[in-house]
C-alpha cells in the first residue's frame, strides 16, 4: 500500500498540492496550512467550478499554479489572480497537471470518477498521495495499487474510518490480524423504517447527523453505500481478504475503526468527528502535526454503543460486496451506477429507496470484464452511467408522484 522514504528536512517546508481545495476536505486541508504557514509552501490547487473561493484561496496560500475544471470559469480566474504570478490553466488537462507537478505530498480529494486521472498522475509523479477520493480504488483498485507499487508512490488513506485503520494497522506483522472493522454512524435514517425512508427528500438526506460533507458524500452515508465503497476500499488498502473486513454501527462516531488480532486484542482510534484530525496525521506523516479538532471527554460521553447494520433497510452494503467478491469491474459498474442514481435523487428525479435498485439493475445488466488500464475503467464506468440513466428514467415518473 505504501512505500517508505525519508521525510522532508524539517527546515525545508513540505510542498503541498491540493486537488479539490473548495471542497469539503479541500477546504478542512486549506484550513490545516492556514495554522501552520512556516511548515509547508503550496504548489498547486484546483477547483471545479467554485471560482471565487480558488481565487481567495490562491491569494492567502500563493500556490505556483492554480486549475479550473470548468472551462467556462478561465477568464474569471485569469482576471482574479491578475498581478499575483500565479500560473493559472482550466479544463481536466490543467487540472492532471496540477496533481503531476513536483509537490511532495498531493491532497486527491477530487469527489467521484472525476477524481481518478489527477489521483493517477500524482501516483506517477511519485508523491505521498492522502486519498480522500473513495472511488480511486472503488473503481480502478487494482490499477492504482499497481501504479503506487511501480512509481514509489506513498498512499495514505484521509477517510476516517481507512485512516484509523492505518493508524493501528501492523503492517509489519499482518499475518497476526484477524480482522478489520468498520465503524458507521447509520446516517440519519438509521431508524427509518423503509416505508418511512421512502418518503425521505434530499435535505434530509445531506443532513447527517455527525459530520459536515458534500451532498454526494452525506446520502451515500445516508443509504450505507459509503461503507460499501469503504469495504472495497479496505480490500486494497489493506492485506485482508474481504470476508475479514466487518462493519458495525457507530452512532456516536467517536471510534473510527478497529482492528482485531489473532491473541484477542482489538485496538480502536478514537477522536472527535472532525477530518482536520485524519487530514492532519496524514499531512504531518511520519510525524504528528496539532490540529484544532474538538478533544474528546469521554466522560462527558458516557456511553458508547454499536449495532449490526440491517441489510433489509440498507441494501446497498449488500451490493458493494457482491461487486467485490464478483471482481472485474463489478465495482467499477457499483459506483458509475451509485454517482448517477445519487445526482438524480438530490435533483428530485429519482425516490431514495431507488438509488440502490437503479445500482442493483445495473449490476444485473452488464458483465463485469477485467479493467487493466484507466482506459478500460472509463469505458466501463461510462456504458454504466447511460445504463443507470435508463433505468433512472424507468423509475422517474414514481419518484415525481411521491413528491
Amino acid at each position: 500500500m505504501r512505500t517508505r522514504s525519508a521525510p522532508k528536512p524539517a527546515a525545508e517546508p513540505r510542498r503541498v498540492t491540493i486537488l479539490g481545495s473548495t471542497g469539503s476536505v479541500g477546504r478542512s486541508t486549506v484550513d490545516l496550512l492556514d495554522r501552520h504557514p512556516d511548515r509547508f509552501a503550496i504548489e498547486a490547487l484546483t477547483a471545479h467550478s467554485r471560482v471565487d473561493e480558488l481565487i481567495a484561496q490562491c491569494r492567502r496560500l500563493k500556490p505556483r499554479f492554480a486549475a479550473i475544471g470548468n472551462p467556462g470559469c478561465y477568464d474569471a480566474l485569469k482576471r482574479g489572480l491578475s498581478g499575483t504570478g500565479i500560473e493559472v490553466g482550466a479544463g481536466p488537462a490543467a487540472v492532471a497537471e496540477a496533481a503531476g507537478r513536483p509537490a511532495d505530498w498531493v491532497m486527491a480529494a477530487i469527489v467521484g470518477a472525476a477524481g481518478l486521472a489527477p489521483t493517477l498522475a500524482a501516483v506517477r509523479a511519485g508523491a505521498v498521495v492522502a486519498l480522500a477520493n473513495k472511488e480511486c480504488l472503488v473503481c480502478a483498485g487494482s490499477v492504482m495499487m499497481a501504479e503506487v507499487k511501480a512509481c514509489g508512490a506513498t498512499l495514505l488513506p484521509v477517510d476516517s474510518e481507512h485512516n484509523a485503520i492505518f493508524q493501528v494497522f501492523d503492517f509489519d506483522r499482518a499475518d497476526a490480524v484477524e480482522r478489520i472493522i468498520l465503524t458507521a454512524s447509520g446516517g440519519p435514517f438509521r431508524c427509518l423504517d423503509r416505508s418511512a425512508m421512502a418518503r425521505v427528500t434530499p435535505a434530509q438526506a445531506v443532513a447527517h447527523p455527525n459530520w459536515s460533507m458534500g451532498a454526494k458524500i452525506s446520502v451515500d452515508s445516508a443509504t450505507m453505500m459509503n461503507k460499501g465503497l469503504e469495504v472495497i476500499e479496505a480490500f486494497h488498502l489493506f492485506p485482508v481478504g474481504e470476508e475479514r473486513i466487518e462493519v458495525v454501527i457507530h452512532p456516536q462516531s467517536v471510534v473510527h475503526s478497529l482492528v482485531a488480532y489473532v491473541d484477542g486484542s482489538v485496538l480502536a482510534q478514537l477522536g472527535s468527528p472532525d477530518m482536520r484530525t485524519p487530514i492532519a496525521y496524514a499531512l504531518g506523516w511520519p510525524a504528528r502535526m496539532p490540529a484544532p479538532a474538538p478533544r474528546l471527554d469521554l466522560a462527558a460521553l458516557g456511553t458508547l454503543t454499536f449495532e449490526r447494520p440491517d441489510a433489509e433497510r440498507f441494501p446497498a452494503l449488500r451490493l458493494a460486496r457482491e461487486a467485490l467478491q464478483a471482481g472485474g469491474g463489478a465495482p467499477t459498474i457499483l459506483n458509475a451506477a451509485n454517482e448517477v442514481a445519487v445526482a438524480g435523487f438530490l435533483a428530485g428525479r429519482l425516490g431514495f429507496l431507488d438509488i440502490a435498485s437503479v445500482v442493483d439493475e445495473v449490476l444485473q445488466m452488464l458483465p463485469s470484464p477485467q479493467v487493466t488500464s484507466l482506459d478500460d475503467v472509463l469505458a466501463l464506468d461510462g456504458e454504466a452511467r447511460r445504463r443507470a440513466d435508463a433505468a433512472m428514467r424507468l423509475l422517474a415518473p414514481s419518484a415525481a408522484g411521491m413528491a
